[in-house]
């Protein structure tokens, strides 16, 4: 276990933890945008800057920097508040159509932005470059759908060429983990429309109700799972009564007096 200092506080995390795990031991409040607790950390976003003040004065990315004994960390130090507040600045001007950065910027007192706004991006531009959906698709769900297109400030998440992407199965994690809503889909005639990639899967039909609900190239599935097998093909809502229906039901055996 490891014992350090968070805002005058003593904590205990276990060996290898990050000061983002620290952080949050002493229930203090710090944004992170870029992290998921389910994918390698990134540290793209800088929304965690904290003071680091012992052994060496630095500001440091909570989510990335590995926790030290005896560490002491300030996240409400001068230097670390300002340096997220120029963070926001940026991503308001990155993303002006996200309400969360508007939000945030708003809690943090900052009503606008002295930055211009990268060329192409316009007004509803709520994507920031936090690379959830990129790490999502290639760490967790090994399709590698989508990837970083461009350098500077003509970077951008896309689909290869801005075409169909051939390798995406339609599973909806990237918009799951996107947290401005800047992936945009939609279930219509029978297709599934990743309207931020450019992409379009077939969706199959429920055999209960028939009513489309799930992607066809996710049908591997049903090999990894075989034990379902009699639950395969209905959508969540049949698949739940027919899960009722096959659930055996036994008496309960009540004491006698």
């Amino acid at each position: 276990m490891i014992e350090l200092t968070v805002n005058n506080q003593s904590v205990t995390i276990p060996d290898g933890g990050t000061i983002l795990d620290a952080v949050r031991a002493a229930g203090a409040e710090l944004p992170t945008l870029c992290h998921h607790d389910g994918l390698e950390p990134y540290g793209a976003c800088r929304l965690c800057l904290v003071a680091v003040t012992h052994p060496r004065n630095t500001l440091a990315a909570a989510c990335v920097h590995p926790a030290e004994a005896g560490m002491v960390i300030d996240t409400e130090a001068p230097q670390a508040v300002q340096a997220r507040r120029l963070t926001l600045e940026f991503l308001l001007a990155r993303a002006p159509g996200s309400e969360l950065i508007k939000n945030l910027a708003a809690r943090a007192g900052i009503e606008s932005s002295r930055f211009e706004s990268p060329p192409g991006v316009d007004e509803q531009e709520k994507c920031i470059l936090c690379g959830l959906c990129v790490r999502v698709c290639r760490e967790a769900i090994g399709a590698s759908a989508i990837e970083f297109i461009g350098r500077g400030e003509n970077r951008k998440v896309g689909a290869p060429f801005d075409l169909q992407a051939e390798a995406c199965i339609g599973c909806g994690a990237c918009a799951e983990v996107c947290p401005t809503g800047a992936v945009k889909i939609e279930d219509r005639g029978g297709l599934r429309i990743l309207h931020t990639w450019h992409t379009q899967v077939k969706l199959e039909r429920c055999s209960g109700c028939g009513s489309y609900f799930a992607p066809q190239p996710m049908k591997f599935m049903k090999e990894m799972y075989p034990e379902t097998d009699r639950l395969w093909g209905l959508c969540p809502v049949c698949r739940s009564k027919q899960a009722g229906l096959l659930v055996e039901v036994k008496p309960v055996v009540g004491r006698e007096d």
